[in-house]
Parts: C-alpha cells; sequence; structure tokens
C-alpha cells in the first residue's frame, strides 16, 4: 500500500477495462436494427445478442471473482480481457446472426473474468477507510458509460467508418483492449486472496441449466408456436433450478464456498434487496430497448438521434447521485421506495410524450421526463445495496454483493426477454408507426410493473436503525482492521 501513484494507475486500468464493458452493453442496443438489417436477425436473434452476454456474464461472475482469488486477479484480468479483446475483433467480421449470438456469450464469459477484479483490488491495494472515494469513482464512470455508450454507438453506426457499419462498435474494443493488456500485465499487481473460498463448477453448471430453462422457451416461443419440446424445457428449468439450490445449501454446509449463499436469503432484508434490484434492472431494460427500437423502426430516427433521446436519462441520474448521497444515512429505506415510484412516473411521463408527439416526435420532447425518471433511478440505486446489507453480518457482505451482481445482470436478461417479446408480438408483421407505438406501449407498461413491484418490495427493507447499526459496524471493522494493518 506504500506506493501510492502505482496503486491509483494499477486501479485506473482496472476502472478503464470495466468502463469498456459498460459500453459494450448500452452501445449494443442502439446498433440492434442496423445489425438486424444486415445480418436478417429475427426477433429472437436480437434479443439473444442483447440476453445472451447478460446471461453468460450473470452465471460467471462468481466465479471469475473466485478465480482471481485462487490464481491471481492480474493473470485473470488478463486471460479475461485479451479473450474479450479477441472475441470482440470475431464479433466485428460475423456472417451470421447465429455466430453474433456465439460470440456475444463468449463476451460476457470473458467479461465475467476481467470486471470482478476491480472491485477485488481495491480491497486488496487499499485500506478500508481510504475506498469510499474509490466507489465513489466506480459509480461516477459507471454512470458515464451509461451516457457514452448509446451516443458512441449511434455516431459509430451513423459515421459508417471505413464501410464497416455497425461492425465499428466492436471494432472500437480491439486497440483498446490491446493497449490495457500492455498497461496491465506492467502495472497491475497480481494480488490473490489468503483465504480464497473453492470453486463451485457444480453450482455453475446447475444455474446455467435452469436459466437456459426458463430463457430458450421465453424468446423462442412466440417464433416457434410453444411446441411441446419447449415446455419440457421450462419443466427441465424448474428440476435444475431446485437441484440448484439443494446443491447450494449442502455446499454451504460442507465448506460455505456455494456459487450463491444461501442462507443469507433467509434475512428478509436481503431477499427483499435482491427482488428490488431483479425488478429495477429488468424493469429499466424493458423500457430502453423498446424505446430505441420504436424510434428507428416507427420513426425512422438514425442510430445516433436515438441515442441523444436517452442522454437527459443518463444525465438526470449522474445529476441526482449529488444529492442522494447524503440522503442515503437519515431516509433509508425511503429514498428506494420513492427512487422506484418517481422512475416509473418519469417513464410513463416519457411514453406520453413520446405518444403526445406522433410522427413528428422529438428527442426534446421527452427531455424532462427521461431526466426525472434518470433522478429517480439514482434515488433508487445509490441506497440500495447499502440499506439491502444493513442486517447481513459484515463478514458476509462480499458473498452478498456478489449475489447482487449476479441477480442484477439476471435481472437485466429477462426484462429485456420478456419485454421484447411482446413487443415483437404485439408489432407482428405490422410495422407501422400506429401499431410499433402500441407494442412500445405494452413494454412500457411491464416496465412500470417492475418498478411497483420494486417499490413494493422495497418497503420490506431494513429501516434506518438497521441501516446506522450497519455503518456502525462498518466503521468498526475499519477502524480494527487499520489496528491490525499498523
Amino acid at each position: 500500500m506504500d506506493n501510492l501513484p502505482r496503486r491509483g494507475l494499477a486501479i485506473g486500468i482496472l476502472l478503464f477495462a470495466a468502463f469498456m464493458d459498460l459500453l459494450d452493453v448500452t452501445i449494443v442496443q442502439v446498433a440492434l436494427p442496423a445489425i438486424g438489417r444486415d445480418l436478417d436477425a429475427g426477433s429472437g436473434a436480437l434479443e439473444w445478442i442483447v440476453s445472451g452476454y447478460m446471461l453468460a456474464f450473470a452465471a460467471a461472475l462468481v466465479t471469475g471473482g473466485r478465480l482471481g482469488d485462487i490464481f491471481g486477479r492480474r493473470r485473470v484480468f488478463l486471460t479475461g480481457l485479451a479473450g474479450f479483446t479477441l472475441v470482440s475483433a470475431l464479433a466485428a467480421a460475423a456472417v451470421s446472426a447465429e455466430m453474433l449470438v456465439t460470440l456475444r456469450v463468449a463476451q460476457g464469459l470473458f467479461a465475467a473474468l476481467m470486471v470482478p477484479q476491480l472491485l477485488a483490488s481495491v480491497q486488496a491495494l487499499y485500506a478500508p477507510r481510504e475506498r469510499a472515494p474509490l466507489f465513489g469513482i466506480i459509480g461516477a464512470v459507471s454512470g458515464i458509460a451509461a451516457v457514452v455508450g448509446p451516443v458512441l454507438g449511434g455516431w459509430l453506426v451513423d459515421a459508417d467508418l471505413w464501410g464497416l457499419g455497425w461492425r465499428s462498435i466492436f471494432l472500437v474494443n480491439v486497440p483498446v483492449g490491446i493497449a490495457i493488456v500492455a498497461l496491465a500485465a506492467k502495472f497491475v499487481p497480481d494480488t490473490r486472496s489468503a483465504r480464497a473460498m473453492r470453486l463451485d463448477l457444480v453450482g455453475v453448471a446447475l444455474l446455467v441449466a435452469a436459466i437456459a430453462g426458463f430463457m430458450v422457451p421465453l424468446i423462442e416461443g412466440r417464433e416457434l408456436g410453444w411446441p411441446g419440446w419447449l415446455w419440457a424445457l421450462v419443466a427441465a428449468g424448474v428440476l435444475f433450478g431446485s437441484w440448484f439450490v439443494a446443491h447450494s445449501v449442502r455446499r454451504m454446509n460442507r465448506d460455505g464456498s456455494a456459487l450463491l449463499p444461501m442462507p443469507l436469503f433467509r434475512d428478509r432484508g436481503f431477499s427483499a434487496g435482491i427482488v428490488t434490484q431483479a425488478m429495477f434492472q429488468g424493469a429499466m431494460n424493458a423500457f430502453v430497448l423498446p424505446l430505441i427500437l420504436y424510434l428507428q423502426l416507427a420513426l425512422s430516427f438514425d442510430a445516433l438521434g436515438a441515442g441523444l433521446t436517452l442522454l437527459t436519462f443518463s444525465l438526470g441520474a449522474m445529476v441526482g447521485t449529488g444529492f442522494v448521497v447524503p440522503l442515503v444515512p437519515r431516509l433509508g429505506r425511503v429514498l428506494v421506495t420513492a427512487g422506484a415510484l418517481v422512475m416509473a412516473a418519469g417513464t410513463l411521463a416519457t411514453l406520453w410524450a413520446v405518444t403526445t408527439g406522433g410522427a413528428d416526435f422529438t428527442g426534446w420532447q421527452s427531455a424532462v421526463p427521461m431526466a426525472v425518471a434518470g433522478i429517480g433511478l439514482a434515488m433508487l440505486i445509490i441506497p440500495l445495496v447499502d440499506v439491502a446489507l444493513a442486517t447481513v453480518p459484515v463478514a458476509d457482505a462480499g458473498a452478498a454483493s456478489g449475489a447482487y451482481s449476479t441477480f442484477q445482470q439476471l435481472g437485466a436478461a429477462v426484462g429485456v426477454a420478456v419485454s421484447t417479446t411482446v413487443f415483437f408480438a404485439v408489432t407482428g408483421d405490422d410495422w407501422s408507426r400506429e401499431h410499433v407505438l402500441e407494442a412500445l406501449t405494452a413494454s412500457t407498461w411491464i416496465s412500470v410493473a417492475g418498478l411497483v413491484i420494486a417499490a413494493g418490495a422495497s418497503t420490506l427493507l431494513p429501516g434506518r436503525a438497521a441501516v446506522r447499526a450497519h455503518l456502525d459496524a462498518v466503521r468498526a471493522a475499519e477502524e480494527h482492521d487499520d489496528a491490525v494493518a499498523f
């Protein structure tokens, strides 16, 4: 910890790689219509291009973190980043929708190797009392990625650099990835955990099987006409999900290294937080992607125009962060509940602006309601983890955070799958503006329903007294760690 500039540079390098991952999630959504036209991709393939990445990332996230603990975080980070960069180059050369979906899944798996090493390295290189500003920077970078992704993706598609079109959104990762690999190999220390938990590869396999059992029918059912074998997959998903829970309980009792910390789900606040997180992430993605599709397919917005329409949403979230942070200790779960409802109101107001604008709608008409939705997002997401973990023992905070990240990605993927399935089911073969608007309206109500459920679940989160007790426990743990370290 004594080489301050060096460790700061190391975290900066890891943070830039995490930024690249966040950018990759948002940048693809704006390019979907162009990808669909070029590769003759159906609605199911377009859903998999987005959801496949998220699901692979979610399934491998905890395992990626544990691999870094065991084999060294720099080594695992470099493996993930090199693979992510190579697969990005291959994705830019994809000649079919099926090939691109496969490569997006591979991207998600490699991202799950590199992203967890950021927070783990912060914990390894910085004393507890030094970490809060870094967590704030990480949050700010997430907000910047949300702003930059749609705009950069739209510009790259419309600019059609060297005739590459949408392919440039993947190629942009290549020179950046190569540069980060070179810098990380030199400046990122190869830290590892002194007491790393064992890998739970059986848990990963069971979780993937359970997810596939539900997601394949959800995405493919409409196009295939719901044949019997899809319902068999649903039944298999239930079976594998039950098996996963039983395996995780046994694994926790045996050595505490289960993929998900099942005993923590007995904590009401933790479980309420998981539901709130998953429903919020699903609701956000259930609205954003159908809106982008409506703007481009029904109103003939170019990709950049569609991306700019989302700008005030991200800016609202960044502005909201500034005034929300000081309110967390005083308001706690009230902020989370209010944030979900404010976001729902902003989402409905955005739909109203789009509807009343009709064929003459411009992005300016939705600027204010989108900003309101962004402020609601900040009110919800900033306090959520701290409040939800308020009654979780400090020693279990790392495992609990990993579970939250997993359900965050799963919620986002399910939100995309459900809303786009409804969107394309309503449109059918009729792509008139009025009909596509009906599809957007249906998807928006799914998003609002998710936010209302999130608001309801948030009322079961721990109250202010529990939050204050949690902050005191964290402070005491930091003081103990400082005493041991120094």
